[in-house]
């Protein structure tokens, strides 16, 4: 009989029988997932089925699964950390998806949405205080409540009398789910092993990517009338059940435990420069997101089915760009893949609103994909390149900057745009911004991938190893 030395497996069994027609195996075993067990289960089967021979050397990770080899308390926040990033990611994404439905009821113009935009992602001023709190007291406290918090509020747009006061909801809990956000990336950093942090950035955001899958979906339901709109916001209100989950069963990582002492100083280059690179970013991505929809109704003349297709179709594939780039970032480093796929993909994304027809949907297609690549590469360092102390307060301001960078962009497209300028033109411009995005990556943030966080950072103590040697050993009987 043999069983786990070190593992993903909350039990695991496996029992050899040997008889007269050769040996016989049982394994018996239980993996705590939380939410995404169904889909992991048969890659997981397939794994312990097919067992290390000489042709596939034990240690060896399926194409599937991270760099490291992780343990079962990993596993569990993984878990719950993806469903958490479903919640933060509708809450994020309803109002950029219904605004232009919104102020089609309420009688508001372009101008009008993109202030309302701007003024929404201004509300990220309210990221900080929860940043430096989860600093202090510990990301578990702080994420339980926001959990709750941020769908509770936005659902509360369903109910807005006026398109103000609908800003209003979501200028409170867009950065609500924000702060959420920030506090999963924080969480992944601290509990993941050095060889899987871009791998569990990639799975986060897919995750990510379902919950605002899921609220593109809902786009036809804006047809059913003048309030149609309004079923989305509160349909906010499901994710309390990821809420209770959280609530339950995520634990303290284990460097804030292991390390919770007086914040250390900030080094400013690297804030600098992460806050620059994610300024200009969103600069142009956030006008590029928040006005697709009205493009393809207006210019296009989609439908609401017709922008849902359009949207599920060039965006949902780049989940496999954000497995991808979490793959090479963690075995080829970072910043090759992050200057290139941000380059290409803001190139192909701003060709998408100059174009119709099928180009219009192969390099919006595209361009996603290629952004994807870019994410785990970029958001990685959000985390990596900041101590224990202060790494959710270096993560509230780099958040700052970048939903600063979206608003400045969301203003001077919609002023644009209402002084008769096209798409492609306004977007094109802002799209140049990305060369210095990817000149930054490169010249300036150091190479961060099979490095432990306290190598980045010597100033936390007491260093902590999550995977000795980058992964554990093989099960051993």
């Amino acid at each position: 009989m043999f069983v786990q030395s070190h593992g993903p497996f909350v039990h695991y069994q496996r029992t050899v029988t040997l008889g007269d027609e050769g040996a016989t195996q049982v394994i018996r075993y239980r993996l705590r997932l939380p939410w995404f067990g169904w889909l992991y289960g048969p890659f997981v089967r397939r794994a312990l089925k097919h067992r290390p021979t000489p042709d596939r050397p034990a240690g060896l990770q399926p194409w599937w699964a991270p760099g490291d080899r992780l343990d079962q308390r990993q596993v569990l926040v993984l878990g719950l950390l993806a469903a958490a990033s479903m919640c933060s990611t509708f809450t994020n994404t309803i109002f950029t998806q219904f605004a232009h439905k919104a102020t089609d009821a309420f009688g508001v113009g372009g101008t009008g949405q993109g202030v309302a935009g701007a003024i929404v992602r201004a509300g990220v001023v309210i990221v900080l205080p929860f940043a430096f709190r989860a600093d202090h007291i510990g990301r578990r406290r702080v994420m339980r409540w926001l959990v709750v918090a941020a769908p509770v509020v936005c659902s509360l747009g369903a109910l807005a009398p006026n398109f103000p006061i609908l800003v209003v909801t979501q200028t409170i809990g867009r950065p609500l789910g924000l702060a959420l956000d920030l506090l999963i990336a924080v969480v992944a950093a601290e509990e993941v092993p050095r060889n899987s942090r871009a791998y569990v950035v990639s799975v986060i955001a897919m995750a990510g990517g379902i919950g605002a899958g899921l609220c593109v979906w809902m786009l036809p339901l804006a047809g059913l009338g003048t309030w149609g709109w309004r079923i989305p916001f509160a349909a906010t209100l499901i994710w309390l059940a990821v809420a209770v989950s959280i609530r339950r069963h995520l634990p303290e990582t284990v460097r804030f435990v292991a390390v919770h002492a007086e914040a250390p100083r900030l080094r400013t280059p690297r804030l600098s420069t992460i806050s620059l690179i994610a300024f200009l970013t969103n600069l142009f991505l956030a006008p590029a997101s928040f006005f697709q929809n009205r493009f393809l109704e207006q210019e296009r003349g989609y439908s609401n089915l017709g922008v849902t297709l359009f949207t599920v179709f060039t965006a949902m594939p780049s989940g496999i760009g954000l497995l991808i780039g979490g793959a090479l970032a963690d075995r080829h480093g970072r910043r090759g893949i992050g200057a290139a796929g941000i380059l290409v993909g803001a190139l192909l994304i701003q060709s998408s609103f100059m174009i119709a027809g099928a180009p219009m949907w192969g390099t919006a297609l595209l361009g996603g994909i290629c952004l994807g690549i870019a994410v785990p590469a970029l958001m990685v360092y959000r985390t990596e390149l900041f101590p224990t102390g202060n790494r959710g307060r270096a993560g509230g301001i780099v958040t700052t900057s970048s939903l600063l960078g979206g608003s400045i962009g969301l203003v001077v497209t919609g002023q644009f745009l209402d002084r008769g300028h096209s798409y492609g033109s306004v977007l094109g411009v802002l799209s140049l911004t990305q060369i210095i995005v990817a000149l930054l990556i490169i010249r300036r943030l150091p190479e961060s991938a099979h490095r432990e966080l306290e190598e980045l950072n010597p100033e936390d103590l007491n260093p902590i190893r999550l995977a000795p040697g980058g992964a554990a050993g093989p099960v051993t009987g």
